[in-house]
């Protein structure tokens, strides 16, 4: 029974886990001694577990702290859970390799010059993802709101990690970097409320009647549907024109995205409200002076030529 037992052992030893040990080391050996690497079968399936173990882990993680939040918060910290998910894989990599038995500084050091180079080309992406956290953490900038950046409006349907897409007033889409939000100035029109105060800048000619101009733009805008009624709208006397009497109608709407419309029926109203009550809108005007000189004496020039002559 004991020689049996004896038998059995040394069988599974150099057998069956000789065979073993022997389909794991397959695979390319680089260098030799402590500076050795070894990519084999073994090291490839334990980086395999490594990472199902490690990508259960992070599910569950994020079930958690997902569980209870609203879609948009949601949708935000996937968005930031995968930027930490990926530095996360990095690190089991490494660690993984040296519980190999590989010396992972070898790599690092190898490396180091890409590391650099894949550093300063890939600068201004980090800046979009540090931007992107920043936003989805503060809550800068929120889905639905109105932006103007470099001279353009848009509305904002999308923010990922990256880069945040918006909607023109003309139907298009423009992809913005994440970095514009923390390095450049960005205007925000309802990041405090939806209303949003708006005016229509007109000129008319001196000698009209300006409590008669006031009374029509104030009853143009009250006629608007799209214009609130509180905050009531209000008529300034801005300045006297080099050419006209300037006038601004001010007026409050809940949706500023669409004020180039708004603004355009306020001015179609006006020009005919205008037209009816004989109130001309001027172009600008110059006066030119002009100073005659004596006349020039061109005979007296002809004959003093012709005497030289002679």
């Amino acid at each position: 029974m004991q020689e049996g037992t004896e038998k059995i052992k040394e069988i599974i030893e150099d057998d069956v886990w000789g065979t073993i040990k022997k389909f794991l080391d397959l695979g390319y050996h680089f260098g030799e001694g402590e500076k050795s690497i070894h990519i084999t079968v073994g090291l490839l399936l334990l980086l395999t577990v490594a990472f199902l173990l490690t990508s259960t882990i992070l599910q569950a993680i994020r079930r958690f702290f997902t569980r209870k939040m609203e879609v948009d918060d949601k949708l935000k910290f996937i968005s930031i859970f995968k930027f930490i998910k990926y530095l996360v894989y990095v690190v089991v990599i490494l660690f993984t390799m040296s519980a190999a038995g590989i010396d992972i500084t070898i790599l690092i050091t190898a490396s180091a010059a890409l590391f650099v180079g894949l550093g300063l080309a890939l600068q201004e992406i980090f800046q979009d993802i540090i931007g992107g956290i920043f936003i989805i953490v503060d809550k800068s900038l929120r889905v639905g709101d109105i932006i103007e950046i470099d001279d353009k409006v848009g509305k904002v349907f999308e923010i990922k990690l990256r880069t945040t897409r918006a909607i023109t007033r003309d139907d298009k889409v423009i992809i913005i970097p994440n970095h514009k939000f923390i390095s450049d100035i960005v205007y925000n029109y309802t990041q405090n409320h939806k209303t949003t105060r708006e005016l229509v800048r007109i000129g008319v000619a001196y000698g009209s009647d300006v409590d008669l101009v006031t009374k029509i733009l104030f009853d143009v805008v009250k006629s608007q549907r799209s214009i609130l009624k509180s905050p009531k709208p209000f008529v300034i006397f801005e300045d006297f024109g080099d050419s006209a009497l300037v006038f601004a109608v001010n007026f409050y709407i809940s949706d500023s995205f669409t004020d180039p419309k708004i603004k355009s029926e306020i001015r179609y109203k006006i020009d005919a409200e205008f037209r009816k009550h004989n109130i001309s809108i001027p172009f600008p005007q110059r006066d030119v002076h002009l100073y005659q000189q004596a006349p020039f004496q061109h005979s007296n020039v002809l004959n003093t030529d012709s005497n030289e002559k002679a």
